[in-house]
């Protein structure tokens, strides 16, 4: 059994709650700006001060409305500036937040509003309203809720006129560190979502010593943009220490609209998971090649791949300086442009990231700091640091953490941001920790040396052939998914003799593609499932993962499935994690068809 420990650098202080993070960056530096809003064509500022009074106003108008001292309250709500205001007013009123997220099933916010005993819910839209409306009637316990497109905050801050100051400065101190702070669903590979219980020392402590650990991210001027959902615990804990560190906060919930967002905000680190550098990186290579400069950016990013690695080595050759330097001109000062000019870190999480990418990052000038969390740890447990930094790992364990690898491989955790407990389920509890205390991860890893974690999988996800060979999916997974025209991919092959993948296609990159192949791009996606230079490049990637492993654990044959894998079929989480049961379920005909044929690695033709 391997173990790193990185002793606390912040000690916790048990009477402090997510409130008093704010107060004390009030006090500090009332002036400082800690969130912006768009506004036009720009963005105006907020400081520390003027969102407290927000948050203070806001808190008065849910007390006046009925909210008690730790009634739970449920927000459906796009990632935008009114989220984290109800959140702190949440606190201040000394509530707790129950998050939906936005995609989730009329049946999904039964549960949800069910199991924790939401008394009240806000809502952003009517699409949004109606789904709880499908299910109120078997919610006596939901007795108040508000629309915020109805102008609920205005209303409520208008109700709340006749709360006292003191009123809300009582309810705010009600809580101390070990109370739950907010209660959050986690959306699951398999079963009804758990409700974890997060205390307000998951969070006040985690905030402390991580922000002590960034501090060259969250240095005083730093700046984000976040468009991560908020219902998910890792933008969550951001928008805290953003207000711990006195971070300037902007949103945009519209991927779309993204890079727009980017060049008017020009954030210093940006909080995302693989995917988006994923797209970033297909997006810039399909415009060059549109541009008739795809030779020329696929040279420079070859180059600067070669640059950070020689980086990592010691030593830069003077040439590969030289072509370095001269692409950083043409075409890596282009790309910084888009993300706005001024983004040196980005944090990243939820899935690993290919290394071919965080080297290409870096050489773009754009450290991606890789981490490793769950619900169950408030999010980040490690994650590398500028000055600890290791491409293909997740880092260190952040200060107050204990990392060890059990004997089977699985990632056990002990630390000042491991939750309380799994709402109304005690069972569930006791089987998440071992008889001295470590949470049970459910991941596979390793560390190395050094103390650097390295995430290998899903303990329940490996794969065992019927030559008794164990096969980490995410291995495989990971690097196949990083092509452009590529969605998702599904490694299967259990107790079957040889591994096969179901593969999507990704229709937001395949017209540019198919553009650039000189083919139509308007096919449909069953056309292009079953299209000669489609199933080329499909198997080019998987040609390009199986590199990653023994022939014994490499893909042999695919699927391209004519559809896609979302939240309301059932095969991803609201997360954008894969189901697998599910898809393994649903797509057993496929699965079924690969193995009954000769096992060549080959393209098993799609149905409709």
């Amino acid at each position: 059994m391997k173990q790193t420990e990185t002793p606390i650098l912040i000690p916790s202080i048990p009477e402090d709650n997510i409130s008093d993070l704010l107060e004390q960056r009030v006090i500090a530096t009332p002036e400082r700006i800690i969130f912006a809003v768009p506004e036009g064509g720009a963005w105006r500022d907020i400081t520390a001060t003027e969102f407290r009074a927000q948050v203070v106003a806001l808190a008065k108008g849910l007390a006046a409305s009925g909210i008690e001292p730790g009634d739970r309250v449920a927000l459906i709500c796009k990632t935008s500036y009114p989220w984290t205001l109800i959140d702190f007013a949440l606190h201040y009123a000394g509530a707790v937040m129950v998050p939906v997220y936005e995609t989730s099933s009329p049946l999904q916010i039964h549960w949800i509003l069910e199991d924790s005993g939401a008394r009240a819910i806000i809502t952003e839209t009517a699409e949004h309203a109606s789904r709880v409306a499908e299910v109120r009637s078997d919610l006596p316990a939901l007795t108040l809720d508000w629309r915020l497109d109805e102008g609920a905050l205005d209303a409520l801050v208008a109700a709340g006129a006749d709360i006292s100051d003191d009123e809300i400065e009582r309810r705010r101190n009600i809580a101390v560190g070990s109370d739950m702070a907010t209660l959050i669903y986690t959306s699951g590979s398999t079963g009804r979502p758990r409700g974890c219980v997060l205390t307000h020392s998951n969070f006040v402590d985690l905030a402390r010593n991580a922000g002590a650990a960034l501090d060259d991210v969250v240095q005083p001027g730093a700046s984000t943009l976040l468009f991560v959902t908020l219902a998910h615990v890792f933008a969550r804990f951001i928008s805290v220490l953003a207000v711990h560190a006195g971070v300037r906060v902007g949103h945009e919930p519209d991927t779309s609209q993204l890079l727009p967002a980017l060049g008017s905000f020009k954030p210093t680190f940006l909080l995302a998971v693989p995917r988006v550098f994923e797209k970033v990186y297909n997006s810039a290579e399909q415009s060059t090649e549109a541009e008739g400069k795809g030779k020329i950016f696929r040279t420079a990013a070859k180059v600067g791949v070669e640059h950070s690695e020689a980086l990592d080595a010691g030593h830069v050759p003077f040439m590969l300086g030289l072509k370095f330097k001269l692409f950083d001109k043409l075409v890596f000062a282009k790309l910084r442009a888009k993300l706005g000019g001024n983004v040196k870190y980005a944090v990243s999480g939820s899935a690993p990231l290919s290394h071919y990418l965080g080297h290409f990052y870096r050489s773009l000038g754009v450290k991606i700091l890789e981490g490793y969390g769950l619900t169950e740890t408030t999010a980040p447990v490690s994650v590398n640091l500028p000055d600890k930094f290791k491409i293909g790992t997740v880092g260190p364990a952040l200060p107050g953490h204990t990392i060890r690898i059990a004997d089977d491989g699985e990632v056990e955790i002990k630390g000042i941001d491991v939750f309380k407990e799994y709402w109304n389920n005690p069972s569930a509890t006791r089987d998440a920790f071992t008889e001295d205390g470590f949470f049970r991860t459910g991941d596979l890893g390793s560390l190395d040396e050094d103390g650097y974690l390295t995430i290998t999988g899903r303990k329940k996800e490996i794969i065992v052939t019927a030559g008794g060979k164990n096969v980490a999916p995410a291995a495989l997974e990971d690097p196949i998914r990083a092509n452009t025209i590529i969605s998702q991919v599904v490694v299967v092959g259990d107790q079957k003799p040889f591994i096969s993948a179901l593969v999507t296609l990704d229709m937001e990159m395949l017209p540019a593609w198919l553009n650039n192949q000189g083919e139509d791009p308007t096919m449909t996606r069953l056309e292009a499932a079953r299209h000669p230079k489609v199933l080329a490049e499909v198997q080019s990637a998987i040609d390009e993962g199986n590199k990653y492993v023994s022939r014994a654990e490499s893909i042999r044959k695919f699927v391209i499935l004519p559809t896609e894998f979302i939240e309301a079929n059932g095969h991803l989480t609201p997360k954008m994690s894969i189901r697998r049961d599910a898809i393994l379920r649903d797509f057993a005909g496929e699965i079924s068809k690969i193995y009954g044929d000769n096992p060549q690695t080959a393209a098993v033709e799609t149905r409709p």
